[in-house]
């Protein structure tokens, strides 16, 4: 099966059109953070993820712990998806599930150390899928994704291994390293953001590039 991608810190209709003219079969975007690259406005994310055609997932990346919170982000956005890129504080993925029903839940699991297995395998049975990212969120400012670090595809490859769901693999990734990341990993999807940028802007050029690489795993 080829592996999907994932286009993150899309900030226009424009470059949303342009990741799934490339082929990408989820864009990623991106609401307030404590730190990394790419927040937009609430309402700039209900007007993107409003353009996509169906069968593209949008994707609300949200720092909100608490579950109604994450609730009342989703209202307010209205993606296809909620990526939770922190740790749930209150409330249960169940609830997120039964409130609502039609949104997948995706939850972002910081590979640290052997610990982020034990973690990742056991809320994997409650989500629809695990995003590996190399932030630390047990940093004074956080960092919940967009650091343009590697982590370690080891760890990462022994929670796709053992993951009750599918697993996407961020950080770090760009068109140079990518083949390496899926043939050691073997991940569901890929999800990319400073690698297919120059300046903070798509860059035609290494999207495609990007694109091409996978097409030859």
């Amino acid at each position: 099966m080829p592996t999907r991608i994932k286009i993150c810190c899309i900030k226009s209709v424009e470059e949303a059109q342009t990741a799934i003219r490339f082929g990408a079969s989820a864009i990623g975007l991106v609401a307030k953070m404590p730190s990394g690259p790419g927040p937009i406005s609430d309402n700039l994310i209900k007007e993107i993820a409003s353009t996509i055609p169906p069968p593209i997932g949008t994707f609300l990346l949200t720092s909100e712990t608490s579950v109604n919170e994450i609730i009342k982000h989703h209202h307010r956005t209205n993606t296809n998806t909620i990526q939770i890129v922190d740790a749930l504080s209150s409330g249960t993925y169940s609830q997120l599930k039964t409130t609502l029903p039609s949104v997948k839940i995706v939850q972002v699991i910081h590979v640290i150390d052997e610990s982020s297995i034990d973690e990742a395998i056991r809320i994997s049975e409650s989500v629809d899928a695990i995003l590996l990212d190399s932030g630390n969120p047990n940093l004074k400012i956080k960092e919940l994704g967009g650091t343009g670090r590697v982590h370690n595809w080891r760890l990462s490859r022994q929670i796709r291994i053992g993951a009750k769901c599918p697993v996407f693999l961020a950080g770090g990734l760009n068109p140079e390293n990518i083949r390496q990341a899926i043939e050691e990993v073997e991940p569901y999807a890929v999800d990319v953001c400073s690698g297919v940028r120059t300046n903070g802007n798509l860059d035609i050029k290494k999207l495609e590039n990007f694109f091409k690489e996978i097409s030859l795993t």
